[in-house]
């Protein structure tokens, strides 16, 4: 039985925080109400869960212990992307339950606004941005409701909440700046850049089956100047350890439920990884699951992606579980089916090319839980695993995420931005026509075709592109995805519904690209996240290189507004190529100042006046330029063997309401781990 830590105090915080109300929402509902609530720069969404009915009690029961095995991991993270996050996330709570004073004045809501962008965030720093975001509430007032509460508070934890300057970016990738040093995650720990990719190299593995050295594990300096490697497992004095014992259980459990014994391997190997953090180990998992395809049920669930550190080498913490989209995976089929196809066709130099792309593997699949990296903030598409060797001789698993994209797309009905950003109603068409549709198209090339294209050459090194390589990745695989779809190919395939449809995404990602995702970004800053550097790259070198007389794609200004306008659909196309062509040779060969020169021309600064310009047409729209999830909350229902017999869905709880029960109920680590 889990205990219940925080006792409440004020009668409204439990009813708003304990209650659910009835009836419950169902995913069948017409009217299903998307949208919970918005704040800051902010939208929380629902998402239904279609089919969950039709699984089987065992699927059931195997998506209900994989929930919960995902979202004992959410203290990993908030620890990992800041050493403070969750003294400061505990804190705030406190504070929240137990606070006696007005509940009704601005000092109270502005704080109020702050938790919950600690919860969205997974801690203190923008989870796009990457800069630190600051309570509106005033800090004599924070200080003081803390001591009204009986709540202790440092000047170092004051510092940290209010300081501006005090760990100011969660991860630093400017130009000549010790990128561990002026970064606040929490990967590294009294080491410099130098030391810390010394030790990487003292340690890698060279081998043809190399194990992902730094994967799981924090480096820290001792007191002695030595470099420890501190690993995440649940054995010994494995750091997480507290956590990750209840993600094994979970794993032990939902293996009782397994639908075959290749997912039962799968699970087992996970299990063994999380008990020991050996590599070896993890390389076995990760060809065990790429070779899982005929299970319904499926997750990912451990160290996954390495956005979070400056040098692009630990995995965050991330988890979701999910199943099989049986219908709209007919779609993904045809894209991995004719994989070599694409590869052999692909405008890239030869020498570049898979000469057999294998196990390629496309679902679109139906999202159960999101939790860690994925939640509240998730991806749409996902492509794994990460290490090059095993997707070149094993392959790799695409997903395209459905009823996320429903989600976003029901939301979005309606919301005046199309009628104030699309140069005409020739644009706008294209996107009601077929504007949902592509964007599907677009993430399923991206995603089961495009990360899983290409290949590196003989001894280069999957680090090679060090800082930058996150987003020459990400620029790799938009550019496959657009490039061909353009292709007869895809109406030839039934992917696309006739020759114009590709024009949709076109025109909306390079107007994403040069324009309208400024809005997402704080006047007078540059671009730092990753996929939206990689947007912008595409986007200004596009323009950059169209034709200077007769140009293929171009920004004009009509009524004082800014507007993109496509004059030839078929030479942005072959843009697309050249450059796509430029980007696998810097990937191939591992060129980092080519990498580099790139990004930094085209991809990180901003025009101001286009900036100033974005955000004001922007904010009569009152459009929340971020989004994320809640949610659902399943209970099993046992019988008096203790054996699930049905596990039942509820929509209704909220977004305090979740974050406050995750808090009570799955938050094992310290305050601080060392």
């Amino acid at each position: 039985m889990k205990k219940h830590i925080l006792i409440l105090s004020a009668a409204l915080a439990l009813a708003a925080c304990t209650n659910r109300p009835e009836p419950q929402l169902t995913p069948d509902m017409e009217s299903f109400p998307y949208m919970v609530e918005e704040f800051a720069d902010l939208g929380l969404l629902r998402y239904r869960v279609p089919d969950f009915e039709h699984l089987t009690v065992q699927q059931k029961a195997l998506v209900y212990y994989l929930n919960e095995a995902a979202l004992w991991g959410r203290d990993i993270l908030f620890d990992q992307n800041g050493r403070y996050n969750l003294r400061i996330r505990r804190t705030c709570e406190k504070l929240y339950l137990n606070y006696a004073g007005d509940r009704t004045t601005d000092e109270w809501k502005n704080f109020e606004i702050y938790l919950k962008r600690v919860w969205f965030s997974n801690g203190i720093h923008h989870h796009y941005a990457e800069d630190k975001f600051l309570p509106a509430c005033s800090r004599e007032w924070f200080a003081e409701a803390c001591a009204e509460t009986g709540i202790e508070l440092s000047d170092e934890l004051l510092s940290v909440i209010f300081d501006p300057a005090v760990m100011a970016k969660k991860v630093n990738s400017a130009d000549g700046e010790d990128l561990l040093l002026t970064s606040a995650c929490n990967y590294y720990e009294g080491l410099t850049q130098a030391e810390a990719e010394q030790w990487y190299a003292e340690h890698k593995d060279t081998s043809d089956e190399p194990k992902w050295i730094g994967l799981n594990s924090k480096l820290v300096k001792d007191a002695d100047g030595n470099i420890i490697e501190r690993v995440y497992k649940a054995e010994d004095d494995g750091l997480y350890r507290e956590a990750l014992i209840h993600v094994v259980d979970n794993l032990e459990k939902a293996l009782a439920y397994a639908e075959n014994d290749q997912q039962r391997l799968v699970i087992q190997k996970l299990i063994d990884f999380n008990r020991t953090g050996d590599l070896q180990t993890f390389n076995e998992y990760a060809i065990a699951w790429v070779r899982d395809l005929d299970s319904r049920v499926d997750f990912v669930n451990g160290f996954t992606e390495v956005y979070g550190d400056p040098l692009g080498i630990t995995g965050a913490w991330e988890a979701m579980t999910n199943f099989k989209d049986l219908e709209a995976t007919e779609r993904t089929k045809k894209m991995s089916d004719n994989a070599q196809w694409f590869e052999d066709n692909s405008p890239i130099d030869p020498a570049f090319k898979k000469k057999e792309c294998k196990g390629v593997s496309a679902k679109v699949i139906t999202a159960a839980i999101l939790a860690g990296d994925c939640y509240p903030s998730t991806p749409i598409g996902i492509n794994l695993p990460n290490a090059n060797w095993i997707r070149k001789t094993y392959g790799s698993k695409s997903v395209t995420i459905a009823n996320l994209t429903e989600a976003y797309n029901q939301a979005a009905l309606g919301n005046g931005f199309n009628e104030e950003f699309l140069l005409s109603d020739t644009e706008r068409e294209y996107a009601r026509k077929y504007g949902a549709h592509m964007s599907d198209v677009h993430v399923d090339l991206h995603e089961c075709l495009g990360h899983g294209s290409g290949q590196l050459l003989p001894g280069v090194s999957k680090d090679a592109l060090r800082e930058h390589a996150s987003t020459i990745e990400e620029c790799r695989a938009d550019l496959f995805s657009l490039y061909y779809m353009a292709d007869p190919k895809l109406v030839e395939l039934g992917i696309a519904p006739d020759a114009e449809a590709y024009k949709a995404q076109y025109y909306q990602q390079m107007m994403n690209g040069a324009l309208t995702q400024l809005v997402r970004v704080e006047l007078g800053k540059n671009i730092e996240e990753s996929h939206m550097r990689n947007r912008q790259l595409i986007a200004n070198w596009v323009l950059d290189h169209a034709d200077k007389t007769n140009p293929e794609v171009e920004i004009i200004e009509r009524d004082g507004k800014h507007y993109l306008r496509i004059n030839d659909y078929e030479g942005v196309r072959r843009l697309y190529g050249e450059l796509l062509a430029i980007i696998q040779r810097i990937t191939s060969t591992g060129n980092y100042e080519e990498g580099k020169a790139l990004v930094e021309q085209y991809a990180v600064r901003v025009n101001p006046e286009l900036h100033a310009e974005m955000i004001a047409r922007y904010q009569p729209l009152h459009i929340p330029p971020y989004k994320g999830f809640v949610n659902p909350v399943y209970t099993p229902v046992f019988d008096r063997e203790g054996n699930i017999t049905d596990v039942l869905l509820d929509y209704t709880e909220g977004y305090a309401a979740q974050h406050l029960r995750y808090s009570r109920d799955y938050s094992p680590l310290p305050d601080i781990n060392r």
